[in-house]
């Protein structure tokens, strides 16, 4: 039987103390049936974010030359995904506070066939030492896309997350600054189907948070009313996934570049 190929992407800026403790907890051989590559987007870090990444073990980093924003290196990761030839996409946050080691529990619902995008969900699961402020507007920003959608959604911000292909392919996200509201409304509104699955989660050791409060409103809100106003098409659902395979990235560094 065919390997089902699975891309597990970092976006980074500046993560140099956390990830390679993330990619070392990435399991690479859970399942004989799938194959896991690493990439790294480097979304322009001034540190040893990229150094860190290659002795860890990462298969591929692409860097951003100036810092994009996270909407913008989520969108970078799943187009490499794709270009690179993944059945799935696997994006988490290179702040240690996802737990890797849950990542055949997420692609699960995408090999079995049951889900075309799933979410790691905090709030299903475990939180450690996230503070009130964050759980309340996390709550906020949840609750309006269950009310956009009619559709209950536990974790509607999770840095944890899994595409089908064909999810990658079709997935929009409107704005560079961030991407997790909008890319759920995009790819329901599509027709895609969505699953939660709880997960443990602990507030970053190391590092800071590119999230404050005043942009993120003033860069989130809008972006959400965007892709709302967007017409959008189902999209047909079959097995078979048209897109770009095994095509090379002159922009993207592997091992022994």
């Amino acid at each position: 039987m065919k390997q089902q190929k699975v891309i597990v992407f970092l976006p980074a800026f500046n993560e140099e103390e956390s990830i390679a403790q993330v990619i070392r907890k990435i399991p690479r051989h859970f399942d004989p049936k799938v194959k896991i590559e690493v990439l790294v987007v480097n979304d322009g870090s001034s540190d040893r974010t990229v150094e860190q990444s290659w002795k860890a073990g990462a298969d591929y980093v692409h860097t951003f030359a100036e810092n994009q924003g996270l909407g913008s290196a989520v969108r970078k990761g799943l187009e490499l995904c794709v270009l690179n030839g993944a059945d799935i996409g696997v994006m988490i946050d290179a702040d240690n506070e996802y737990p890797a080691e849950q990542i055949p529990e997420l692609v699960k619902p995408i090999l079995i066939g049951t889900a075309d995008y799933v979410m790691g969900s905090r709030f299903m699961g475990t939180i450690k030492g996230m503070k009130w402020n964050r759980r309340i507007g996390n709550y906020c920003f949840t609750f309006l896309q269950a009310l956009l959608l009619r559709k209950w959604i536990y974790d509607g911000q999770s840095g944890m997350r899994a595409f089908s292909r064909l999810a990658m392919e079709e997935a929009e996200i409107v704005h560079d600054y961030n991407y997790a509201q909008v890319v759920t409304l995009n790819l329901i509104r599509k027709g895609f189907r969505m699953k939660e699955i709880p997960i443990r989660y602990q507030v970053r050791k190391a590092g800071e948070s590119f999230i404050k409060f005043r942009s993120y409103m003033t860069s989130v809100l809008p972006a959400i009313i965007k892709e709302m106003r967007r017409p959008v098409k189902k999209v047909i659902h079959n097995k078979t996934t048209s897109g770009v395979r095994g095509r090379g990235i002159q922009t993207l560094q592997s091992k022994g570049d």
